[in-house]
């Protein structure tokens, strides 16, 4: 068969990150690759080597985080699916139009099924784990992909319709088991990080200390920005031994500190009020000290930036010149002795329309300040945030009191709050991006994220990502009528949302998109043909199974080519046959049967940049040939593969 002749499939699934990274190494070191019975294979000893400038002859001591079951969850991590996620239109809002999230199903397979299309896109994540305080649950993960127990782990349940597990604390594995889970989505969740972008990780004392470790291995440890603490229990934790602990940790890294954008506190009016002052432009400032004050401020810090500021006894005029008879202001410090400007002798030329005169009367001199203005590079300055998050609006129980304004009573066991999260998503994203949560619980992540548009006017996208794990049926949540915490999640974003509108009118988004986790819409033989005989492949003459719709097997291409799940989906029909129309001509795909030469004349009019048809769908093989033939012909530009 000629190369014309062959048709390209995709392939529906995850990338192979253990083949990608082999690729990768044989370019940098073709002699440590070398051959398996599973293919290329990495000689490790001979790539040891290349990275030492003595001879290796063995392992050696060094430092870094250990712990049994490592090697698995690096496995776990690396290992491709071929799961994919099924649109459920019925559970959604504004599905053709909302760019909003939100996904059930195990979030390590989730994980993987977007690193295509979500590449480097996520300005910020947060996520709120379990704490392995003993008492909750972890995922129980499949490293091996054994078959028959896939089919149990398939993300969605086991045998008791569960996919967590308890971890007491006299499991032999107790902080192993909680770092095995931990390791795969971290590092899966920094591939979808922008490199401005940055991940927020809510937890306590149980395991804090091994996530920071954690992510110094995952992100780098020049990449921490903060371990911040929040006040979530005044009161304090009266089941502790003998300190009552009032406090979580939110640690936060950058993908790369070099570029990270980290937003500041909106300001308070109290704050605001110190801009009392007003130029001929209406623009209000206050007056800062030109003096260094805090560390590094004496004049041994930084000898050149110690030198004299001249001022005019009669109009403060200000001059990096002498002049006879003005006065000479140096950098002094509340004790008299010598301190340092914070600019130095270019910067207070350059920027000397920015500085101030005051004779400061009662010590008959003058001194030198900077006008510090409200609004800068357009818009309104703000505060740092602090290590210390103490606001009464992060409290717990105020987390509690939403969900129960929410639905009327507490369908969610310590929800965070609301407040914390919008702070949270106020520092890390902007008026554009996207904000993950996988572990998303109720949903706060989504609210805060709505209200927070409300707030600035801003354009922020959502991804949840929630195992559906079943409620109990001693709970608030099961007597109101919830299976399982992605209904909860699903209903508090509709109330909230609606709660919103109706508040303030906003013109924002209100709706999202639901997709669930599922095995793939190809049949056995599709990635695996080798298994079958010849006598067998009738079997397979249509390689989709039959339960699987339209849909469902447009939002599988779109996650193979890499194509964002929030682009906006069109329903058109051309020449008789229903086409998908995705991101107006980024992707056409038709899966109807009698796919002929006629119909590829009509789409190539169109010129989309990929198309896409089942391997099934065509009138025969001869109009398969032609109608790759003919887009080639007509439409150049346009990329033609099968399923």
């Amino acid at each position: 068969m000629s190369k014309d002749m062959i048709i390209d499939k995709l392939d529906l699934q995850s990338p192979d990150f253990v083949n990608e990274n082999i690729e990768k190494i044989a370019d940098l070191f073709p002699n440590c690759v070398t051959e398996s019975a599973n293919g290329k294979a990495i000689d490790f000893d001979l790539l040891r080597q290349e990275l030492s400038h003595t001879v290796v002859e063995g392992n050696k001591e060094r430092y870094r985080l250990e712990w049994p079951g490592k090697r698995e969850a690096i496995v776990t991590a690396n290992l491709p699916t071929t799961k994919t996620l099924r649109p459920v239109r019925e559970d959604s809002v504004d599905f053709d139009n909302t760019e909003n999230l939100y996904i059930e199903g195990d979030n390590l397979e989730v994980l993987k099924l977007l690193q295509e299309s979500y590449l480097g896109k996520v300005k910020m994540i947060y996520i709120d784990p379990p704490y392995n305080t003993g008492k909750d649950f972890v995922y129980k993960d499949n490293f091996t992909g054994d078959k028959e127990t896939e089919l149990l782990e398939s993300g969605q349940k086991d045998e008791y319709n569960q996919r967590l597990v308890s971890n007491p604390e006299t499991a032999g594995r107790y902080h192993s088991d909680w770092l095995s889970m931990m390791y795969p989505r971290l590092k899966l969740a920094r591939n979808l990080l922008t490199d401005d972008g940055a991940i927020f990780i809510s937890l306590d004392d149980n395991e804090v200390d091994n996530l920071r470790k954690l992510c110094d291995n995952i992100f780098g440890e020049n990449n921490f920005v903060s371990s911040s603490i929040v006040i979530s229990n005044p009161r304090g934790r009266q089941s502790d031994t003998f300190v009552a602990s009032v406090h979580d940790y939110l640690l936060v890294y950058a993908k790369n500190i070099d570029k990270a954008i980290l937003n500041g506190k909106v300001l308070t009016d109290e704050q605001r009020a110190e801009f009392n002052l007003k130029n001929d432009q209406g623009e209000y400032y206050r007056l800062l000290g030109l003096r260094q004050r805090g560390s590094a401020s004496r004049r041994e810090d930084r000898p050149d930036m110690y030198f004299p500021i001249f001022v005019c006894p009669d109009t403060q005029k200000i001059s990096l010149n002498k002049v006879e008879g003005w006065h000479e202001v140096y950098p002094k410090k509340s004790d008299n002795t010598e301190g340092r400007w914070m600019w130095g002798k270019d910067k207070c030329k350059k920027d000397i329309d920015f500085l101030v005169a005051r004779l400061i009367e009662r010590r008959n001199e003058f001194d030198v300040f900077v006008k510090d203005f409200l609004i800068k590079t357009g818009s309104e300055r703000t505060r740092k945030y602090k290590s210390l998050w103490d606001s009464k609006t992060y409290n717990n129980q105020s987390g509690t009191q939403e969900v129960k304004a929410i639905f009327g009573s507490a369908v969610m066991s310590f929800p965070k709050s609301k407040e914390l999260l919008i702070d949270v998503c106020n520092m890390g994203s902007s008026n554009q991006e996207i904000v993950l949560d996988f572990y998303s619980g109720s949903a706060t992540t989504a609210h805060a994220v709505m209200q927070l548009n409300t707030n600035d006017n801003g354009n922020r996208k959502f991804i949840m990502v929630q195992l559906p794990e079943t409620t109990d049926f001693k709970s608030e949540a099961f007597k109101a009528g919830y299976n399982n915490i992605c209904e909860i999640g699903k209903e508090r974003i509709r109330r909230a949302a609606s709660k919103i509108k109706e508040e303030t009118g906003a013109d924002i988004d209100y709706g999202f998109r639901v997709f669930r986790l599922d095995e793939s819409n190809m049949q056995d033989v599709y990635y695996k043909p080798q298994d079958y005989q010849q006598a067998n492949l009738d079997l397979f003459a249509d390689n989709v199974k039959p339960d699987r719709t339209a849909d469902d097997l447009l939002i599988q291409v779109m996650l193979d080519w890499g194509l964002p799940l929030s682009l906006k989906i069109e329903q058109a029909f051309i020449s008789g046959k229903k086409v998908f129309k995705v991101a107006g001509d980024s992707l056409f795909a038709c899966f109807d049967k009698g796919i002929d030469e006629e119909f590829a004349k009509t789409i190539a009019k169109e010129a989309p940049l990929r198309v896409v048809f089942r391997d099934s769908g065509f009138k025969n093989d001869t109009a398969k040939v032609n109608v790759k033939q003919l887009l080639k012909q007509l439409s150049p530009e346009t990329e033609m593969k099968v399923i």
